[in-house]
């Protein structure tokens, strides 16, 4: 008879999720320059208005990476909800998709993952960047659809949908040792190929790099502005913060600017 897998509690699978942030992180720092953005010093330490739910957000950027973003918020001793996020805006010199990756836990318990290279081109039209970046990606995305381990997440807001790629992988599954370390794998797997895709880009033009960085501060901006979640997170932490926190997302408040 199979062994089933036993759910871990929410405050060990909280640290083990925020631990595969900072393997990621590290790796990171490990191949670019990351400066941080002190725009968002007091924001390492955050809490909601009746101190129930606390948070921390840190910003970087560098002569590669117009911003990173490295986040938490939850109380796994208090609450099953959770949320933690690192994404990684590249700078215009090269058209590599950006990265993001979103970890959490859900009220019911369950781990929630969201792992997704951002186009910086039309896809419908750029044949051959949808070639070169996300039909790679197709074979984990088709390999994760029959994981039975895990269930596909939809959301039900059409800008969310519309952001995520053709292959994004964003998936629950329960608390367990086994989603953890699938999670921590597709993860890896994800960051490693992102890595040699920037060592082997070419350069985009110096005409095309002031476009391309307006279309990338759109994007990022519109993203963080609409997150279904904006709300609930006014609710907890109330309206001026939780404005100050979307602005960190995309730096709208940001003190260093990249050359």
């Amino acid at each position: 008879m199979t062994q089933q897998p036993t759910n871990l509690d929410n405050k060990t699978v909280f640290e083990q999720l925020w631990n595969i942030t900072k393997e990621l992180r590290q790796k990171l720092e490990t191949r670019f320059e990351l400066n941080p953005d002190p725009s968002v010093e007091d924001l390492q330490e955050y809490s909601s208005v009746d101190g129930n739910i606390k948070g921390s957000l840190s910003a970087f950027s560098g002569k590669e990476i117009d911003w990173l973003v490295h986040s938490w918020l939850g109380n796994p001793e208090k609450s099953n909800f959770s949320t933690m996020r690192l994404t990684i805006w590249l700078g215009s010199h090269i058209q590599v998709p950006h990265l993001a990756f979103e970890f959490g836990t859900l009220p019911n318990a369950d781990i929630l993952f969201y792992i997704d290279y951002i186009a910086r081109t039309e896809l419908l039209t750029d044949l051959a960047y949808l070639d070169r970046y996300y039909e790679p990606v197709n074979q984990t995305f088709l390999k994760l659809q029959d994981q039975t381990r895990l269930k596909a997440f939809t959301s039900k807001s059409v800008y969310v949908r519309l952001f995520q790629s053709p292959v994004n992988l964003c998936y629950t599954g329960a608390p367990t040792t086994d989603t953890l370390e699938i999670t921590r794998a597709v993860a890896h797997e994800t960051l490693e190929r992102w890595l040699t895709w920037v060592d082997a880009a070419e350069p985009v033009s110096e005409d095309a790099r002031d476009t391309l960085a307006n279309r990338d501060l759109l994007l990022r901006r519109t993203a963080a502005e609409r997150d279904p979640g904006n709300k609930f997170a006014a609710q907890l932490f109330g309206t001026q913060l939780t404005d100050k926190l979307v602005r960190s997302l995309w730096g709208g408040d940001r003190i260093i600017r990249n050359s």
